[in-house]
């Protein structure tokens, strides 16, 4: 039953996006200080801080199941609350961490909360866009890396005042509080599809274990597309602003990598609307893996000429902006097809989803961080690269994307 409230639509709406951008700004000041994190307990092997981040995405995937649950059992209003808070809280804590064993912990903690806040908080917004019966979905993303932008930038600006990551992260934390105050009254009750209800009330599907051994095919394929993006963002997220330092090394005040890629994935995700109407969702997406495929190929490849430090850093900022704009697309836009074509519930569609693409997240970090142990960085973002090319291949042949969708 859907919560009584006097409401708009449109208040609604924005208070849903407060939380997104809630969460933006709490991942963004996390990735924008990983540089200094890694100086702070003189972390000087790339695998072995692989492995120190490998834990963010294992509390991501241990999470899945338990994000899944929840979000059925005690709804996705009272769910954004509680990871939000928990999300702020981690990030808090890892300011405060003082050796190497309590920043693996609260970075697995941040990974917990980082899942419950994705599967929660979409849910909400598959809900908005039911509600205004129309795609929406990129808007709720965009504001994401608005804030995600805001974050990067007031980390830059932390960064270059020498200002500790203990007072960046208690500042930020107390921020998301008061949004969490100011916005939770907005906050709606889950309501299936009357289809869903239906099924539900006949008994005829035994619910999550039977959606988890019999996925749909369509629900695989976004997955595995949602797997090789997931691969990307975790390229540019946690690694974006080591490979200013140590590939390019360039000093602090020119370690710009992941503010212009936040940049541009704000940007991309404010046009994603607009570009599902000119070229509709498939196209968007085969542009996109083109747009991460030469990214990378840029800034591994174009920089190795050039001697002068501000030419390397201009070259391999426009590749780092390729990728943002290719990449921006990419969650929202699965996540659409998720409430738009997917026979299962949302809060179960979501969970096999990120069961499939975590794995990404997974992958990652013990990749690139081998790869650059090994070789060399750039090599590790050649590696990455090669992802565009796939995603450009299975959303051109794969069915899940080849369904025309309505004109908005």
């Amino acid at each position: 039953m859907k919560k009584q409230t006097s409401f708009s639509k449109e208040q609604i709406r924005y208070a849903v996006l407060t939380f997104f951008l809630a969460q933006g700004l709490c991942f963004s000041s996390w990735a924008s200080r990983i540089p200094d994190i890694k100086e702070v307990f003189e972390v000087n092997y790339a695998f072995y801080w692989g492995l120190v981040l490998f834990l963010i995405p294992v509390g991501k995937f241990i999470a899945i199941p338990l994000a899944g649950y929840l979000v059925s059992k005690l709804g996705s209003r009272i769910m954004v609350q509680v990871s939000i808070l928990g999300y702020a809280l981690s990030l808090f804590a890892i300011g405060t961490a003082f050796n190497i064993y309590m920043l693996g912990a609260f970075l697995f903690c941040f990974g917990v909360f980082w899942n419950l806040c994705d599967i929660s908080l979409n849910t909400q917004g598959i809900g908005i866009e039911r509600l205004y019966g129309r795609t929406i979905m990129a808007s709720f993303h965009g504001g994401w890396s608005l804030a995600a932008c805001f974050g990067a930038l007031i980390g830059f600006i932390m960064i270059i005042s020498d200002i500790p990551p203990f007072w960046h992260f208690s500042l930020i934390a107390g921020i998301i509080l008061l949004i969490i105050l100011f916005g939770r009254k907005y906050l709606q009750d889950d309501v299936e599809p009357e289809a869903q209800i239906e099924q539900e009330d006949k008994k005829e599907s035994p619910a999550l274990m039977s959606f988890l051994k019999k996925p749909e095919i369509l629900l695989i394929q976004l997955g595995i597309v949602g797997l090789f993006a997931l691969v990307v963002e975790s390229a540019m997220f946690d690694w974006s602003g080591i490979y200013f330092e140590s590939v390019l090394q360039v000093p602090k005040s020119l370690q710009i990598g992941f503010l212009v890629f936040m940049v541009m994935m704000t940007a991309g995700r404010f046009l994603t609307n607009y570009a599902y109407h000119i070229l509709g969702k498939q196209r968007v997406l085969q542009l996109a893996g083109t747009l991460i495929f030469f990214g990378f190929f840029i800034s591994a490849l174009l920089v190795s000429p050039f001697e002068s430090m501000v030419i390397k850093v201009i070259i391999n900022s426009f590749g780092f902006m390729l990728v943002g704009l290719g990449i921006s697309c990419m969650v929202p836009t699965i996540y659409s097809l998720v409430g738009a074509k997917s026979k299962t519930p949302v809060g179960i569609a979501l969970t096999i989803l990120s069961s499939i693409s975590f794995i990404g997240s997974l992958v990652a970090p013990l990749l690139i961080g081998a790869i650059s142990q090994a070789f060399n960085m750039k090599y590790a973002y050649v590696v990455v690269g090669v992802l565009g090319l796939c995603i450009l291949i299975m959303t051109t042949f794969c069915k899940a994307f080849k369904v025309e969708e309505p004109k908005e």
